[in-house]
């Protein structure tokens, strides 16, 4: 492995300094007012080696995958068998959640790999052993529906059109997670005719009848039913929740399930004779199935990964903070640090190929 130990903003020139420099830079650049990132070029084991403790509030990374290309400087990827490859990105990911703040996330896209006509499973490997060995917590397991796949010649099996994202956490309470910053634009409730309608239509015309024909609630049960209906359509109008659906003993099941054992609403169902289920006035939450086109890597010469800066957007703002600052231990050409600074977080990126590096610069340069 060649020594390639330099660090640089992309305002300036890239000088050579020794591994033990590496802390120092980021401390630097943590005092910096630029939104521009931080490159190293090094082995990311080493470079993580010499951070600083507890600094970065997010990790959002795309590791080269197994056995799939060949990069420009080596490095993972490249090993003999896929455990290697894990246990080598293992000892990365111990350096990142060691750099990570308490509150910190790390955001991995892994893809898989056949080995003599087997998918291997490495996402879910790899995801296993940092939750069983590493003590990391997995909050979320996000699909990337990539909408066109490539090509696929093989005529027996499906067209791989998917690869893994997981969402960890260092702590299972008190991680930073901006569930507001990225919600959909919620549509609007009207009122027509003075009825309040709700974005999907409702009225609770539909509710009040089967709340005043039920034979199953009892007197005080539909009073207490029509008192909270005429609540939430205030609710509504004022634009407290964006919509809503009514559950009624007899007339819908209860969500997820009627066990009452191990349904909190089945409970009240059976308590009430109804529930609300309530639509968040700020929008919904994103799904964990992302349709996001990949990166168009077909006229380039260097640097072939689909990883793309929509990946990015949803980590970032849901767990950095705006004055928070952006890891990738593999950023190959910037794509995460392009899109930590289009979001207005500071970030570092660390890669082992001086090539991508130089990529990377071009594409992050200074904001004007």
């Amino acid at each position: 492995m060649k020594d390639q130990s330099q660090a640089s903003d992309v305002q300036t020139p890239f000088q050579r300094s020794p591994s033990s420099q590496y802390g120092n830079h980021v401390q630097d650049y943590l005092q910096s007012p630029t939104l521009s990132p931080l490159f190293l070029l090094g082995d990311a084991l080493a470079v993580l080696h010499d951070l600083p403790d507890e600094s970065f509030d997010c990790c959002m990374t795309s590791p080269p995958y197994w056995a799939k290309r060949e990069y420009v400087g080596g490095g993972i990827g490249a090993e003999k068998n896929y455990w290697d490859f894990i246990t080598h990105l293992v000892d990365i990911l111990r350096g990142v959640k060691r750099v990570l703040k308490p509150t910190g996330s790390l955001w991995l896209n892994i893809g898989d790999t056949y080995l003599d006509k087997q998918l291997l499973g490495i996402p879910w490997r790899l995801a296993f052993t940092l939750t069983d060995q590493e003590g990391w917590i997995l909050r979320n397991s996000i699909i990337w529906n990539k909408v066109k796949g490539a090509l696929d010649n093989a005529h027996d099996k499906l067209r791989n059109v998917h690869e893994n994202i997981f969402h960890f956490v260092r702590s299972s309470k008190g991680y930073h997670y901006d569930v507001d910053a990225i919600r959909s634009n919620p549509k609007k409730a009207r009122v027509v005719n003075g009825a309040v309608v709700s974005a999907t239509g409702v009225t609770g015309v539909r509710y009040k009848r089967q709340i005043e024909l039920s034979t199953v609630l009892t007197d005080d049960e539909k009073k207490s039913a029509f008192l909270a209906l005429e609540k939430i359509l205030r609710d509504v109008s004022q634009g407290k929740i964006a919509d809503f659906r009514m559950i009624i003993r007899g007339q819908q099941r209860a969500t997820h399930s009627d066990a009452e054992g191990v349904s909190g609403r089945a409970r009240e169902l059976k308590e009430r004779g109804f529930y609300f289920l309530k639509y968040h006035p700020k929008g919904s939450k994103p799904s964990d199935v992302w349709d996001i086109l990949p990166e168009d890597t077909q006229k380039r010469s260097l640097h072939f990964a689909p990883y793309t800066e929509d990946l990015c957007k949803i980590p970032i703002l849901a767990t950095c903070p705006v004055n928070g600052i952006v890891l990738d231990p593999f950023c190959g050409t910037g794509t995460t640090m392009l899109a930590a600074r289009n979001l207005g977080r500071k970030s570092v990126g660390i890669d082992i190929a001086a090539e991508y590096i130089e990529i990377a610069k071009d594409r992050c340069h200074p904001l004007l």
